[in-house]
């Protein structure tokens, strides 16, 4: 299996002689198996040079499998510069999450528009297919490939791909569900000491791979002004990866900010705290340019994953219960604008009545209310066998609050204040994942 990075920045193109060692161009990551079956990750504007490349060299027709992680547009941006799409013969499937109201086609289409690009998505040459994709394992050629939804504003997609005795996972752009990542009391390091069940989801995804390349935009010392934006930073990552039992890590969506001199220097920290934490793992930061080929003689893991339909996108029953009326509000106006049915109550008991008469699919649910808290209204709820998911929505962000809720059957733990995109994602995703267990 062949990788090859033909983009590395994250959010915007920067070139210029300050990034010329790791790539101004934003993602694009082509990986090739020996049989010749090409996956191209994400079509930012590194996807321009990637077309160069392949109508100069490659066999032809030319044909490759399109996973995008998402439709923001640093990772779609080059898809209309992709010189291949435009030769008659050439046939390609192009495959993402599907977002909450459009589809890949519209979605690639919009940024055509004659307005914007002189050439409409419908005039392309080449033969494409388009497929939205849920969770669960699919084949690709002769690559066996799954995914899971990372957390970020937007509805994205993780891939992981298994081809040739080697795993390699394209983990863009995902930010940690919580802080701190470990339980407090347990050994650092190992996956069951993990406190978020939704970073303990990522690691064991990820479990065993021989390459992940994964978004490590931010420092811990920017991350708390970035936070709610949907990456990671190269600690997290880095922890994460180790306790993963990564082979090789790539850290990659370098911030626009971050010319060589700081990502060389991301990298030797990276590479430092590997090593301080007993790891044997290799940690680069992801160059444009360069290429590897990965290959083993026995099968690595393959981590379980159950066969679901596409990413849920109709519109849910949602109940959320909070005594805060302007955080019902914000949540309801977000919700129903995301095509929701929703319904309110602002105290434990009445929340309960209507669980009872209205059946909602999903629970938004404060954990710090008077009379009946959020602790025995989750309590009452599984005693009573009932398993819609619920994300506990709180301004209490410590540790207990976030083990208790899990213990108690929480899905997901969302910290307040939230943003409506980061909302909407993590209720789809929520969903999504309770439909896949």
């Amino acid at each position: 299996m062949r990788l090859r990075f033909w983009g590395t920045r994250g959010s915007i193109a920067t070139p210029g002689p300050s990034t010329n060692k790791f790539g101004g161009n934003t993602s694009c990551v082509e990986v090739v198996s020996n049989a010749g079956t090409r996956v191209i990750f994400d079509c930012g504007t590194g996807a321009r040079l990637l077309g160069a490349h392949l109508m100069a060299h490659a066999s032809k027709p030319v044909e490759a499998f399109i996973m995008l992680s998402h439709t923001h547009w640093d990772h779609i941006q080059g898809f209309p510069f992709f010189a291949p799409l435009f030769v008659p013969g050439n046939k390609f499937v192009v495959c993402g999450p599907k977002g909450a109201h459009n589809t890949l086609p519209e979605v690639l289409a919009g940024q055509m528009e004659f307005t914007y690009f002189p050439v409409e998505l419908s005039q392309l040459g080449a033969e494409i297919v388009y497929k939205d994709l849920g969770q669960g394992f699919k084949e690709v050629g002769d690559i066996r490939f799954s995914n899971e939804l990372l957390n970020h504003p937007a509805i994205a997609s993780g891939y992981r791909i298994e081809a040739d005795g080697a795993s390699l996972l394209y983990l863009c752009d995902h930010e940690p569900y919580w802080e701190p990542l470990w339980h407090s009391g347990a050994a650092p390091g190992k996956i069951e000491s993990i406190l978020h069940d939704g970073d303990r989801r990522h690691a064991l995804f990820m479990q065993n791979a021989d390459v992940v390349i994964h978004d490590a935009q931010y420092t811990p010392e920017e991350y708390p002004a970035k936070k709610n934006w949907g990456h990671s930073t190269w600690t997290y990552v880095t922890q994460i990866a180790a306790a993963a039992g990564v082979k090789h890590l790539f850290l990659t969506h370098h911030d626009p900010a971050h010319d060589d001199a700081f990502v060389e220097e991301v990298e030797q920290k990276a590479q430092a705290l590997a090593c301080s934490l007993g790891s044997t793992m290799q940690v680069s930061c992801a160059r444009e340019g360069y290429e590897a080929s990965f290959q083993n003689e026995g099968r690595t893991e393959v981590i379980e994953v159950k066969t679901t339909g596409t990413t849920h996108s109709r519109s849910l029953r949602i109940l959320v219960v909070d005594d805060d009326e302007d955080l019902r509000l914000l949540a309801t106006r977000s919700l129903i604008r995301a095509g929701h049915e929703v319904r309110e109550a602002g105290a434990g008991e009445e929340g309960l009545a209507l669980l009872d008469s209205w059946k909602p699919e999903l629970l938004l649910l404060d954990l710090n209310m008077p009379g009946l808290d959020g602790y025995e209204v989750l309590r009452t709820l599984r005693a009573r066998g009932q398993t819609l998911p619920v994300i506990v929505l709180t301004a209490m962000g410590d540790e207990e609050s976030a083990r208790h809720s899990f213990e108690l059957g929480a899905t997901d733990f969302l910290a307040k204040p939230f943003t409506p995109p980061q909302l909407d994602a993590r209720v789809r995703a929520c969903f999504a994942q309770a439909a896949h267990l």
